[in-house]
């Protein structure tokens, strides 16, 4: 199998990138949140095998010493054959000396685990829904010019 790798976004089909989450049972959501989440994250890796998109995934990094991983995911008729590897591997490869984090979906826990990943107990979560029930739709109204005044 022969599999070429992109490290950016352009000319992605977003359509495509919630597909392969519904398929992979993985949280989603519109294609435009996903290319925003994409396009403001580094680095970022898809994955093609006859330019068709069958995997992907994305980290968050200061570059220096801390990275959190994202959305990797694979089409189910390609998984067990070493794509998800290739793809943490590289996000892994691009964030030198960073720890890394990231959340597991169930049931790939086992798969983290084989790439070193260990369970951590410490680990807190502060979701958007438990802040604003809306929350989860904001961003999608905001304009890229929106001003906040944080004087008090």
């Amino acid at each position: 199998m022969s599999l070429k790798l992109k490290f950016d976004g352009k000319s992605v089909d977003w359509n495509e990138v919630v597909n392969i989450l519904i398929e992979s049972g993985m949280p989603h959501r519109s294609p435009e949140v996903h290319k925003r989440a994409f396009y403001m994250s580094h680095p970022v890796l898809f994955v093609y095998s006859d330019n068709k998109l069958v995997g992907f995934g994305r980290a968050i990094s200061d570059g220096e010493y801390q990275a959190a991983i994202y959305d990797v995911a694979v089409l189910p008729s390609y998984q067990r054959k070493g794509i998800g590897k290739l793809i943490v591997s590289k996000i892994i490869d691009m964030c030198p000396n960073c720890d890394f984090i990231l959340f597991a979906s169930n049931g790939s826990e086992r798969f983290y685990e084989k790439l070193n990943f260990k369970s951590n107990n410490t680990g807190m979560i502060l979701s958007a829904g438990d802040l604003n029930p809306a929350a989860t739709h904001v961003h999608d109204s905001l304009s890229d010019h929106t001003e906040v005044n944080t004087q008090s």
